[in-house]
């Protein structure tokens, strides 16, 4: 029995008569740009979120480069950052003009280290955009507190963490602006590409709804050089939908995490723990084995997808050679990005199959000597 990493098809199956009729809706309506469904959807996603304002936009990397434009970072400004992320956290500060400056990653969380991203801040830094990777909350407190010290923004990229919460309180709520992309795959997915940039600014917000509808104030008056970044009415009706089974799916993801980190702790391989300070939302579950490649081949061979989240870091990245970096220079991002492992986690995999997985990891044992463990 083949296992994916993820089934976006069990999942629209599951709600697929509600789907199908707020797409029917949609299409009756013939609304498809700037819809009712897009105004209703940034309403429900600041409640849920505990803000005031969210603004829908195409993807999370360009509610990443909007929140970027509206905090006034540009052309020679620097934004400290993780290079363990994907690259549109860095792509979004080059597409300002500003520049990305990478800081290592805490070795059990993967996400941005705060104690190092002091020593990256120079007098050219503006922001720091702390990422929720996997849906673990950062270090908020940590990161926070050098922003203040060196009045900086924070800019949430929350991206892959809908609904986690750090100390009882949901991200995206600690810094200036938050992100998050809803990418089919992400746990609250559309069926293409959209995004919100979340805020309690409301001077912020009203920019951003300028800016991602080409600078336009009346049909045609426009206050900025704006750019096209509008979320499909579709895409919103969806996502209101979904939003609904948000809490339960999140539910559903930490019981099948639970039961990984029971059935794997005791294995020679690195688990993620769970924090009484986090809530993560398990938008993927990650294990480290410096046995990648051939753990893998195991279970590719038994029928069960794995992922790499990431295997080549930012700073080492051809689009960011001119940035300078080598190798070796963050030793923690390097690592993870030879070690990490995604397995298959999402709402709808039935518990057996986690036990199946887990019997195969345990069952795989080193590989044989004259295997060549290359990814």
């Amino acid at each position: 029995m083949t296992v994916p990493l993820v089934d976006l098809k069990a999942q629209y199956l599951s709600i697929k008569e509600a789907i199908d009729e707020a797409i029917n809706h949609v299409i009756t309506r013939a609304n498809f740009i700037q819809g009712e469904e897009v105004a209703l959807f940034e309403r429900e996603f600041a409640r849920y979120c505990g803000v005031k304002e969210a603004v829908a936009v195409s993807s999370g990397t360009e509610a990443l480069r909007l929140a970027l434009v509206a905090c006034g970072i540009g052309q020679g400004d620097e934004v400290v950052t993780t290079p363990f992320t994907f690259i549109a956290t860095a792509e979004a500060i080059s597409q300002v003009g500003a520049s990305p400056v990478f800081v290592d990653i805490d070795p059990i969380t993967c996400n941005l280290d705060p104690k190092k991203v002091e020593w990256a801040v120079s007098k050219k830094t503006k922001a720091i955009i702390p990422v929720h990777l996997y849906g673990r909350p950062a270090d908020m407190d940590g990161i926070c507190a050098v922003a203040r010290k060196y009045n900086l923004k924070v800019i949430e990229d929350a991206a892959q963490a809908h609904g986690a919460r750090y100390k009882g309180k949901r991200v995206g709520t600690f810094g200036e602006v938050a992100c998050f992309s809803f990418y089919p795959g992400k746990n609250l997915g559309a069926y293409g590409d959209a995004g919100m940039l979340v805020t309690n600014n409301a001077a912020i917000a009203e920019r951003v709804r300028l800016l991602r509808d080409h600078g336009r104030k009346e049909k045609y008056e426009h206050l900025y050089v704006g750019f096209n970044s509008r979320m499909d009415t579709i895409q919103a009706a969806v996502l209101r939908v979904k939003l609904m089974y948000l809490d339960r799916w999140n539910a559903r993801r930490r019981v099948l995490a639970s039961v990984y980190r029971g059935l794997l702790r005791d294995l020679d391989l690195f688990v993620p723990p769970e924090d009484t300070h986090y809530e993560s939302v398990y938008h993927l579950f990650v294990i480290r084995t410096p046995l990648r490649a051939h753990l893998r081949r195991v279970l590719r061979a038994a029928g069960v997808d794995t992922g790499i989240h990431y295997p080549i870091p930012l700073h080492l990245q051809p689009a960011y050679r001119h940035l300078g970096y080598q190798i070796g220079d963050f030793p923690e991002s390097e690592r993870a990005a030879r070690e990490v492992l995604s397995l298959p986690l999402y709402p709808e995999l039935p518990e057996d199959q986690v036990h199946r997985i887990a019997g195969i990891i345990a069952r795989a044992g080193a590989p044989s000597s004259e295997v060549v463990l290359r990814d």
